[in-house]
């Protein structure tokens, strides 16, 4: 199966494009310097609200209906629909990687996209995800607003560039765990998705091959159980692999 376009230029970094140094504008958003547009807020402004009763956590209308946040929460080196946006450029990754309070700001805004999802995070060491509270009617949502697959995509982008790549790891078998154990989270538009761009979203070749393969074996009816799902995060977190350590031959 031959990998999408922008999945090409994702693995490659970006292979040609340059580094408009002027701009800045995403930086600056996560630094909270800089209001986002058309929603005209700061991001500490939209994360305040996940605590009040009129905060996007739990207003899914305006996480599904509003298409303006996502280019401003997960910035990516691709342009997208909201044109008041700005493509992130190298130079605001390395900085933004660099700065503790926006990575914080990055790890809110997946919890809150996460929770739209039906999903939340356990642990951010490992990137393991359980199930929220009324996560029934956020799967059925996911399953039946298919654009929410490329706004994981998008997500999934993101995470890699801000160096949480791990946490994508984390996103990928929990998905597949539900799937391959649960059969939630089935269709044949989404497992598509995942397959094909979801899964390719690891610019860490070991680990993209290895998930890929775990992937290709649930497919082929192997249980990718819960166990499984979280042993695999834990060792990756102890020895940097998703691979089993090899035990040694007696006559070595």
């Amino acid at each position: 199966m031959s990998l999408p376009r922008d999945i090409r230029a994702f693995l490659s970094h970006y292979h040609g494009q340059t580094d408009d140094r002027q701009a800045s504008v995403n930086l600056l958003f996560y630094q909270n310097r800089l209001r986002c547009k058309p929603d005209d807020l700061l991001i500490s402004e939209i994360h305040q609200r996940y605590a009040t009763v009129i905060h996007w956590r739990k207003d899914y209308n305006q996480l599904e209906y509003n298409h303006g946040y996502i280019q401003w929460l997960f910035p990516i080196r691709e342009n997208g629909m909201n044109f008041e946006a700005q493509a992130l450029q190298p130079h605001e990754a390395v900085a933004m990687k660099e700065d503790s309070d926006v990575i914080e700001r990055v790890k809110a805004s997946y919890g809150l996209l996460l929770d739209f999802y039906g999903m939340c995070l356990l642990n951010f060491e490992t990137g393991l995800i359980g199930r929220s509270e009324g996560y029934k009617a956020r799967y059925r949502n996911l399953l039946q607003a298919p654009h929410n697959n490329l706004r994981v995509t998008r997500i999934l982008k993101c995470l890699s560039e801000m160096g949480l790549e791990h946490l994508n790891a984390g996103f990928l078998l929990y998905v597949l765990n539900e799937q391959s154990e649960h059969k939630q989270l089935n269709t044949s538009l989404l497992r598509d998705s995942m397959d094909r761009w979801w899964a390719n979203c690891l610019r860490n070749e070991a680990d993209r091959e290895w998930i890929g393969l775990t992937i290709k074996k649930a497919r082929n009816g192997e249980i990718f159980s819960r166990e499984k799902y979280e042993a695999s995060l834990q060792r990756r977190k102890e020895l940097g692999s998703f691979a089993e350590p090899q035990l040694e031959s007696i006559d070595a």
